[in-house]
This record gives C-alpha cells, sequence and structure tokens, in this order.
C-alpha cells in the first residue's frame, strides 16, 4: 500500500464514519500520510483527527477513536495506534513492503510511472536563460512520465510562464551532471549556486550522496552474486523509512510536475539515499554468517532503492554510475 493509496482509505474511514452518522464533517479533498515523526510508530501516521476535530466539534482524539475503529477492519492494516494529542499510527502487513519492493524490481526504471496526467497538453513558455531551459526539459520529462505532453518555446515578458531565479553565472565549468544538479536542486524561487561544492565526494554534497547511494546498491549486488546468493523480497526490520520513501516516489514524480518544482524530484532523491545508506551496512553477511532470508530481503530492498535512485537521476538528466 502505497502513501497515495493509504490516503485514500484513511478518506474512506472519514467518509464511512460520516454515513454512519459518527462524524458530522466535510469530506476532505486530501488526507496526509507521512512517515511517523518523534513519538510516533508503525509505518505511517496521519494528523487526519487533528485536521477535522474543529469542524466536528470534538476532542482529536475521539475523532482519532472513530476512524481508528474502521482503519484496523481495513485489509493490510494489521495495527492503528494512537499517540500525542490524536495522531493515528498505521501498521501495515510485512507483506505490503515485499509486495512493494516486487513491485519497483518489476517496473525497473519506469517505476512511479503511470497516465495519471494522461491527456493533459501543457505549454512551457521560457526565458532565454540556462536554468529555465534545464527546469523546462526536466518537466518536460517528468510530465511524459505521467502521461503529459509538454510543449516548450520561448518568450519574453508576459509571454513566459516558467521564470525560475536565473543562475547568477555559467554553470558549465561544473561538468554536465554538477550542473544540471546546481540548478534543479534549489527551488525554482531560490537563487541557485554555481560553485565547487557540487564537485566534492563527501557526505555534504547531496549531489555525491544520492549517486553514491546507488552505486553501493550496484556493488551489493555484485558482491552478493560473488558470495552466491540473490535478492529475494521479505521483512526487513528497520526498513520502514526506506521503504515509505520508496512507496512515495509515484506521488513525488505527479507532484513534481504539477507543482513545476523538480526540485521536489532531487529533494526526494536525497531522502532514499539517506534512507537507503543507513541500510546498506547490514545487506551482506559478516564474517562466518551464512546467507539468510533476512539478507536476502534487505539485498531486495536496497536493489529497489538504487533502481528508484537511476530513476529518479535519469528524469532530472543526470548520470547514475555504477562504480563511483
Amino acid at each position: 500500500m502505497t502513501p497515495g493509496e493509504l490516503s485514500r482509505t484513511v478518506l474512506c474511514a472519514v467518509r464511512r464514519a460520516v454515513d454512519d452518522g459518527e462524524l458530522s464533517v466535510c469530506v476532505p479533498e486530501r488526507a496526509l500520510v507521512t512517515v511517523p515523526g518523534p513519538g510516533g510508530c508503525g509505518d505511517y501516521a496521519t494528523n487526519i483527527a487533528l485536521q477535522l476535530a474543529r469542524p466536528a466539534g470534538r476532542p482529536p482524539r475521539q475523532v482519532a477513536e472513530v476512524l481508528r475503529d474502521r482503519l484496523v477492519r481495513t485489509d493490510g492494516v494489521t495495527r492503528v495506534e494512537i499517540t500525542g494529542p490524536g495522531f493515528l499510527n498505521i501498521s501495515l502487513g510485512s507483506g505490503q513492503a515485499a509486495d512493494l519492493v516486487r513491485r519497483v524490481l518489476r517496473d525497473g526504471l519506469a517505476y512511479g510511472h503511470g497516465d495519471v496526467l494522461a491527456g493533459q497538453v501543457v505549454a512551457l513558455c521560457v526565458p532565454y536563460e540556462i536554468r529555465a531551459e534545464v527546469v523546462a526539459d526536466v518537466l518536460a520529462r517528468i510530465g511524459a512520465s505521467q502521461g503529459a505532453r509538454v510543449e516548450i518555446a520561448h518568450g519574453h515578458g508576459r509571454d513566459v510562464n516558467l521564470r525560475p531565479v536565473p543562475a547568477p553565472e555559467d554553470p558549465a565549468p561544473l561538468g554536465p551532471d554538477a550542473a544540471r544538479w546546481a540548478l534543479l536542486h534549489p527551488a525554482p524561487h531560490d537563487r541557485p549556486r554555481i560553485t565547487a561544492d557540487h564537485l566534492v565526494q563527501r557526505e555534504g554534497n547531496p549531489l555525491f550522496r544520492v549517486r553514491y547511494a546507488h552505486a553501493r546498491t550496484r556493488a551489493l549486488h555484485r558482491n552478493a552474486a560473488d558470495l552466491g546468493f540473490a535478492a529475494e523480497p521479505g521483512p526487513v526490520e528497520d526498513g520502514a523509512q526506506l521503504v515509505a520513501a520508496l512507496a512515495d516516489h509515484p506521488r513525488v514524480l505527479t507532484a513534481a510536475f504539477t507543482q513545476r518544482g523538480p526540485d521536489r524530484l532531487a529533494r526526494h532523491l536525497v531522502t532514499v539515499a539517506d534512507a537507503a545508506l543507513a541500510l546498506l551496512p547490514a545487506v551482506l553477511p559478516r564474517g562466518g554468517e551464512k546467507p539468510s532470508a533476512a539478507h536476502r530481503a534487505r539485498l531486495a530492498l536496497a536493489e529497489a532503492a538504487g533502481t528508484v535512485l537511476a530513476g529518479g537521476l535519469t528524469l532530472l538528466g543526470i548520470d547514475a554510475p555504477e562504480h563511483l
């Protein structure tokens, strides 16, 4: 179950509570589902009860209790706990994570692509400026991945409908990959930094972390083959944050296009990379250990993370090296 699917499940629980007369509210269009914050638990959390408390005229925890009773009866949901003032913390069955990993590995670089924007034709008019050109190119790539067709033209003044803050200088000396990252990672309304920091191979450089995480997943695939075992999706302890980030990838792609913000994809890749790097040291057997089901499941999750990183970098027009 992806965050988007779980969001719809939460809204269905709200709708059933309204239909049953337990809540008197207008069903919102969207329920925010995120990784649990400090003090939370489970795989995902939502603040929908806090959002509905005032219009319902009831304390948030009472609203949460009404929704919990319905959510726990949903297929795929194993537990729902209420924390803090009324946050709903949702645990999914272990098979949900394995199914997601299988889907990512099956779809490959096309994971997250779909037809949610099918039939839309979007005209982007940009000024003659390098950052605007790169942003428009990436939006066209992301739009196509969601079924939209993007037509790019150049213009001046009022004709322009995509005008990110221009680069302060020519980014070409950084090389094609670092130059694109320097232009895409900041939000369009932020001024990009054209500095050599984007070339430094250390943890403080987000581009390095993303590419390094991808290269490490490929190295683990090779190392596992040398040890005689392969990936097999299954439950992974402490993998919830990475699973949630992978599940969120389709939504991020759609949002990056509809909000005209390719930085959303760039920052999402950093989130995936950071979650993956925390998992990777435990993928291979240590010492005299023999490969187990847990190792195979961690390897599958790592390979899925590498697939999402490679697919995202490809949409940004940036190379995803297997060796770094």
